[in-house]
């Protein structure tokens, strides 16, 4: 019975000489700092690479520099790396910058922004920005606002007059109005027209109506092939309407009646035919405003856009002054061209037939031109100018 009171005295013992031995223990006192030499290294910057840093405790600032504005793009890269202010403000301003491109072949090829310029209708900015507002807040709204006036307009004059009619009966006479050639030199005029006029609509207008419908692959191969029909119409429209200018300039020349006709209006409202010659002035003035004077502008500007006439430079400024000066001739051409077509059409009884056969009746021409009628009974002008001519259809004078 001995051993278990050893074996607990002797446990007793051990845990109070442990206990005395933490006790006797000294406190803990500060290490003494060891000496200079035995001090660990100090950590050793990073060799290479970017070193962050605090961009608001950089010392001195950029900005504090008194040149700070006419820094080089250099200078700035020592103080403020990734700062290419310099260098944009140069390429704002249209300091030419260095391009490969021969310089005549590309004569702004090292400039990217345009210098400043005011265009009608636009503030002063890049020339870039200025064609642009030029565009879109004048003629995209405005243009498009003439042709839907003057098409609302004839849909109100059709559905409020109706078609011109003829008053008297017809005779069976025919009396030849267009030769073969003159309406091939029309027709030629017209499709080529009809084909630049659609394709325009399209490419300056079609975003706000056929876009939303037909989305956007659709409408960019739509407009990829206009584009390239309106290149390849428009040489052929310049041909043609030369043509057609000498071809019609002698009978479209000024003549009697002709302000008489201008001040009554043609009699569209009164319902009173007004006395002509072959062609009656609202006809003469879509000649010379439309076919002549617009027809020049309209062309040259077009040539200018697709770069056909020879020793012209073609930078930019230039391309956006011939588009501007484009899109209002061929506005103001197309609302012209817009009344005409109708008269000629669906307007008047018998006009189309005029140049569909080349032949209109008697009646037709003793109301709508009774000028020119008079002077086809009088021998002065010749019923039949084509050969061969039918006998039992021409008006025998």
């Amino acid at each position: 019975m001995q051993r278990p009171s050893r074996f607990l005295a002797a446990l007793f013992l051990a845990a109070s000489g442990w206990s005395a031995t933490v006790s006797a223990q000294p406190a803990a006192t500060p290490p003494t700092p060891a000496p200079a030499a035995a001090t660990a290294p100090a950590a050793a910057a990073p060799a290479g690479g970017i070193q962050s840093a605090n961009i608001f405790e950089v010392k001195p600032e950029a900005s504090a520099d008194p040149k700070y504005a006419g820094q080089t793009n250099g200078e700035r890269a020592k103080v403020q790396p990734g700062n290419n202010a310099p260098m944009w403000r140069q390429v704002g301003s249209g300091v030419t910058g260095y391009s490969s491109l021969p310089k005549s072949e590309a004569p702004e090829a090292g400039n990217l922004i345009q210098p400043f310029v005011q265009y009608p209708g636009s503030l002063l900015t890049n020339a870039g920005e200025a064609w642009r507002q030029v565009r879109n807040n004048w003629l995209i709204p405005y243009g498009g606002a003439l042709l839907l006036i003057v098409v609302g307009a004839i849909a109100l004059f059709y559905f409020g007059k109706g078609r011109i009619n003829l008053h008297g009966a017809e005779t069976g006479r025919k009396i030849e109005r267009f030769t073969p050639f003159e309406r091939s030199a029309h027709w030629a005029n017209a499709i080529a027209f009809c084909i630049l006029a659609i394709s325009g609509i399209v490419m300056a207008f079609g975003k706000f109506f056929l876009l939303p419908v037909m989305g956007l692959t659709l409408f960019g191969w739509l407009t990829y092939l206009l584009k390239n029909m309106h290149n390849f119409a428009g040489p052929l429209f310049a041909v043609s309407l030369v043509i057609v200018f000498f071809t019609f300039v002698r009978d479209n020349m000024p003549s009697r009646g002709d302000i008489g006709w201008l001040l009554k209006g043609g009699g569209l409202l009164s319902g009173k035919e007004v006395p002509s010659h072959r062609f009656n002035a609202g006809e003469k003035l879509v000649f010379w405003g439309g076919v002549f004077f617009l027809g020049i502008i309209v062309v040259a500007s077009g040539l200018v856009l697709d770069k056909l006439i020879p020793g012209l430079i073609y930078v930019r400024d230039t391309m956006q002054v011939a588009h501007m000066v484009h899109a209002v001739a061929t506005v103001l051409m197309m609302a012209m061209f817009i009344g005409h077509i109708y008269i000629g059409t669906i307007g008047m009884q018998g006009a189309y037939d005029g140049m569909k056969t080349g032949y209109v009746d008697e009646t037709w021409a003793r109301e709508h031109h009774e000028y020119w009628y008079d002077d086809v009974k009088a021998g002065k002008i010749p019923a039949q100018r084509s050969e061969p001519a039918p006998p039992s259809q021409t008006v025998q004078a």
